[in-house]
């Protein structure tokens, strides 16, 4: 019988214990999409207590906490203690055996704080007092829990319209840790909701100092802030869409358009697809010219609770993978863009598993020779950021890719807590090669090639690809 979080966590055989400890283990980790808050890195902040660093904005465990029969007063309740709510969290973890939270919650605990006891009703007093006690200290600062993580870059999510100041103080501080912005457009491209878009485009107007009353006024102002991101050390954008959009149209078409929603109008369905399809390659194209990369998550149900939407607003734990009939736009979108010879490096997230191979064969129609895994498969993201999700995606990358191009593991979180994600992942990638190798289906004779694969795929790859 094998311990539980143990040295040898996840790793099934010998060959997979050691391409770990001696390969992967000791990778910095480059962090290139997370949604931390960069004005706590500016100001160092420091948590009260483990609740607040642990708990605050964490939707995966408001979900499991709901489905263990615990009110909405302990999730995401302004008059409950932070005490009360951790000692409910505490009251579900062993409810979550088989889910990932009960993987991530005590290797969190283990690598953050040194506590191996797992987490329940009994053990729950003494861990949060022991925790909290630590948290306020500087080493556990947010800088500090960064530096203890051997975190070399971070690559937050922003908003065209964001200032970006607490990344120029963080720079001007010569924090060791990179903390680089990514362009995140996907409010200039709401157009369903008149009002709404208008508001956005109005702050635009505002930062970037451009007089927006037509459609090329509002591709100017982006190409303005697009070139002050990349002043501020941007490398990456990001866009979170439901699907990928490859409409036809004319810009005659699209300054319409603009003008209609501009002015207050409620679009047609197809008026709404046709301008996100015009915005999607402005934004590719701004992205080719800098050699950036640019990064598509999709497939995301959001608020499919009407009732707790309007309680609780946006990123609370009421959304769900979606099933979208996306492959042929999605070719479509990319081949626009190879025509022109203007499809820079590309990152595709899936939310849903069952496009694993349609991603992973998509990947090659247009890989151009140019960069070594120029358009990449992402790792696996949100509901699938686990074992299973993990391996089902590397699986397909391998059987129709190149598994040893991947850039890897990233967060995706809020949380300066999230950081075990990374040894999660290496834990099953050298978990995957490990047992490959003891089956002979690899062979031992090129372990030093393989540990090397290890280490670009958890590091150098990244690294490289992302010119930091």
């Amino acid at each position: 019988m094998r311990n539980f979080n143990d040295e040898n966590f996840l790793l099934q055989t010998k060959t997979a214990e050691r391409l770990y400890h001696e390969h992967a283990a000791k990778m910095p980790i480059i962090d290139y999409h997370c949604h931390l808050n960069p004005e706590y890195i500016a100001h160092n902040h420091q948590f009260d207590n483990l609740s607040k660093i642990w708990l605050e904005g964490d939707h995966y465990k408001w979900r499991a906490m709901r489905t263990n029969g615990i009110d909405e007063k302990y999730c995401t309740g302004k008059d409950t203690s932070d005490w009360e709510k951790f000692e409910k969290w505490a009251e579900t973890v062993p409810y979550t055996m088989r889910n990932p939270l009960y993987h991530w919650t005590h290797l969190e605990l283990k690598t953050a704080f040194g506590v191996t006891k797992l987490l329940n009703l009994s053990t729950a007093k003494e861990i949060y007092d022991e925790c909290t006690a630590k948290l306020n200290t500087s080493e556990y600062s947010c800088r500090g829990l960064m530096m203890k993580y051997n975190v070399e870059t971070i690559c937050t999510t922003d908003d065209p319209v964001d200032s970006l100041e607490y990344h120029i103080k963080i720079k001007n501080d010569n924090f060791a840790v990179k903390v680089l912005p990514t362009w995140r457009p996907d409010k200039a491209m709401a157009v369903e909701v008149p009002a709404d878009f208008r508001t956005y485009i109005e702050k635009l107007s505002a930062v970037s100092g451009i007089v927006i009353s037509n459609y090329a006024d509002v591709i100017t102002a982006l190409r303005k802030r697009h070139d002050f991101f990349s002043e501020v050390g941007c490398r990456l954008s990001d866009h979170g869409i439901e699907e990928f959009y490859a409409e036809d149209y004319t810009q005659r078409e699209i300054e319409a358009i603009f003008n209609k929603v501009y002015g207050g109008a409620v679009l047609t369905k197809e008026e709404i697809l046709k301008f996100k399809s015009a915005m999607m390659i402005e934004f590719a194209v701004m992205d080719w010219k800098k050699g950036w990369t640019q990064q598509f998550h999709y497939g995301a149900i959001r608020n499919n609770n009407t009732k707790m939407f309007r309680q609780l607003g946006p990123d609370t734990g009421f959304d769900s993978i979606g099933e979208f009939n996306t492959a042929k736009v999605m070719a479509k979108f990319f081949d626009k863009l190879a025509l022109q010879d203007k499809l820079t490096k590309t990152i595709i997230y899936n939310l849903n598993p069952c496009a694993n191979e349609v991603i992973a064969t998509m990947l090659g129609n247009f890989q151009d020779g140019t960069i070594a895994g120029k358009i990449q498969f992402g790792s696996g993201w949100w509901f699938l950021d686990q074992k299973d999700g993990m391996e089902k995606q590397m699986n397909a990358l391998s059987l129709l890719g190149l598994l040893s191009r991947f850039v890897g593991m990233l967060t995706d979180s809020r949380s300066f807590l999230s950081y075990p994600r990374h040894e999660y992942f290496r834990r099953t990638l050298c978990n995957l090669l490990g047992d490959d190798v003891e089956k002979g289906l690899l062979p031992a004779s090129e372990l030093d090639f393989i540990g090397k694969m290890v280490e670009d795929v958890c590091y150098n790859n990244a690294k490289k690809f992302f010119n930091f």
